[in-house]
């Protein structure tokens, strides 16, 4: 073999070397975990919350009247009438709202499975932010209508008061903890990548409840005692930032 044709034959060999470098390149990119190319440096994932006990200002007041009847229909009308009364009452009077509750009729049956009568019952709801005006009222439609309970919340206007407040807190706190964790990782600064603000509305608080008793009108109650307590109000913001140099 002479020295031109060996030439020629390395020379081929090494172009079909540089050839395959690319897809061998290529093949251990595939092979490599997306992660391990991807994945940022210096994000740092934080949450902050904030909350305060609010006072709640809404009252809602649940009145309820039960009667039994020999039929279905006679005893409809009779609970019919009775809620009408009782609405009309209550839209008498200002600063105090109402509205039908529920409402459910049942036979009863006597020892051998036949329905010897029909019960029923209805409720009508007050709700105001005057707890004076609606304790009042209840007292006076005690004579034809009885309290089943009591219960308490915030107003939707309380309530994105009191969120707008705890967001601003919530946020400070945030950008608080990002600035002071990146200085102890040594980074000069943070941007923030991602953020989720929540709030958590608090449930109605319920007062008391009362059983159901006699259908007999009864006197003219005095106003009830009713005071709101207060209800928490949280929001929660959490996210990541990018600690920067």
């Amino acid at each position: 073999m002479t020295r031109t044709t060996a030439t020629v034959f390395t020379l081929v060999a090494a172009a079909a070397l540089t050839s395959v470098a690319p897809f061998a390149t290529d093949a251990a990119r595939a092979a490599t975990p997306p992660s391990a190319e991807s994945a940022p440096a210096g994000v740092l994932s934080l949450s902050a919350q904030a909350s305060d006990e609010v006072p709640q200002d809404v009252v809602d007041i649940t009145l309820f009247y039960e009667q039994e009847a020999a039929d279905a229909a006679s005893l409809t009308d009779a609970l019919n009438k009775r809620t009408a009364t009782a609405l009309a009452q209550a839209k008498s009077v200002s600063g105090v709202s109402a509205h039908t509750g529920a409402f459910s009729i049942y036979p009863s049956t006597d020892r051998n499975g036949r329905i010897s009568a029909w019960r029923g019952r209805t409720e009508v709801v007050l709700e105001s932010r005057d707890f004076a005006a609606a304790s009042k009222l209840a007292g006076q439609m005690n004579t034809s209508m009885q309290v089943a309970n009591v219960s308490f919340s915030l107003s939707p206007e309380a309530q994105r008061t009191a969120a707008e407040h705890l967001t601003r807190q919530a946020i400070d706190s945030f950008r608080k903890q990002a600035e002071s964790a990146a200085q102890a990782f040594g980074y000069n600064g943070y941007t923030i990548r991602q953020v989720n603000i929540g709030q958590e509305a608090p449930p109605p608080r319920p007062l008391f409840a009362m059983r159901a008793m006699a259908a007999a009108p009864a006197a003219e109650a005095a106003p009830l005692p009713v005071e709101g307590g207060k209800a928490r109000v949280s929001v929660n913001v959490s996210g990541s930032v990018q600690m920067t140099r």
